[in-house]
């Protein structure tokens, strides 16, 4: 009745913005995401205790934090079709929360596999993205590792999104993802609301979710032929087009910060230079960028020399995986 899975996070090269159903999580457009390595979250659940507690990251979870995690688990205690009592849950990751890099996404991720295996459900890859899903919608991207694509799906029921892995993490080994962190500060407007914000008010919302559909396989396509240049163009395109929305919401809403722009316009001269270096960047000021291995110490050096605070240098991530020591 206990289990302990390792899941890492991801980053969205093609991004997830906008949801069609809040409370499953379906979004507008399919995604297609790289895990990270060696960043996680280890998370224990054990079923038939005292009584429902979540602890994550140090701290007793309140509020719609811990409603969350035990929503999640609920459908656990469906799917096992019997009582299997209150649960304890211990969740902790070992980067920074304020990263950009989304904790929720590792740590749902972690949370659905591991609550299918305290349950003593068999392993169902694609029944534990759909679990993730509801907790988090990117964390249906971290239950694999590699590159992994979330499907939009079209069932009412959601039954129909989640997540695939179309490359492992060993596909394109030689990638590097390096975080920039220059804002460790919480976000003025919380992604989940920024979407909600956007869908309902930027008139160039669904130029957008026709936009992002269509950059997915291509995505695929260049990551096959693990064409850099091309990923790194459209990362940026990518990301450019999103914030673009959120821009032209009312009230308008920027994620981005003086150094946020600052960065970006750096790495455009240094690519005149010869470094090869482009950035992706989620709702908040910290880009993440992408280069090589031969080339992830420039990276970080000129992540610094933007004012970057913190530098997180991250490789390819594999599948949640269980473990056999426990956090408790």
């Amino acid at each position: 009745m206990k289990a302990t899975v390792r899941a890492h996070p991801n980053i969205a090269l093609v991004k997830y913005w906008g949801k069609r159903d809040e409370a499953l999580i379906l979004p507008h457009q399919s995604s297609l995401s790289l895990t990270l390595a060696p960043i996680h979250v280890t998370t224990t659940v054990e079923f038939g205790a005292a009584a429902d507690t979540v602890e994550l990251h140090g701290h007793a979870a309140k509020g719609s934090e811990r409603d969350r995690v035990l929503r999640l688990l609920d459908a656990v205690r469906v799917q096992a079709g019997r009582d299997l009592g209150p649960a304890k849950v211990v969740s902790r990751g070992d980067f920074p929360m304020a990263a950009g890099l989304a904790s929720s996404a590792a740590g749902f991720a972690a949370l659905a596999v591991a609550g299918c295996a305290a349950a003593g459900l068999p392993e169902d890859t694609r029944a534990s993205s759909i679990l993730a899903r509801r907790g988090s919608g990117s964390a249906c991207r971290s239950v694999q590792g590699g590159f992994c694509e979330w499907q939009r799906g079209e069932r009412a029921d959601g039954e129909d999104s989640y997540a695939i892995q179309r490359f492992d993490a060993g596909h394109w080994a030689d990638l590097r993802m390096v975080v920039a962190i220059l804002d460790r500060g919480e976000k003025e407007v919380k992604s989940r609301d920024g979407m909600k914000n956007t869908v309902e008010t930027s008139p160039y919302y669904p130029a957008w979710v026709k936009d992002a559909e269509a950059e997915v396989p291509r995505a695929r396509e260049l990551i096959a032929k693990k064409d850099l240049e091309a990923l790194g163009e459209l990362c940026e395109r990518n990301a450019w087009r999103m914030h673009c929305t959120t821009l032209s919401a009312d009230p308008p809403l920027s994620y981005l910060s003086p150094a946020t722009l600052g960065l970006i316009q750096h790495l455009r001269e240094q690519r005149k230079k010869g470094v090869p270096v482009w950035f992706t960047l989620d709702a908040g000021p910290n880009p993440v960028l992408l280069t090589t291995s031969a080339h992830e110490v420039a990276a970080e050096a000129l992540a610094r020399a933007c004012g970057a605070v913190d530098v997180v240098r991250c490789v390819p991530g594999g599948d949640a995986t269980l473990l056999t020591e426990h956090l408790f």
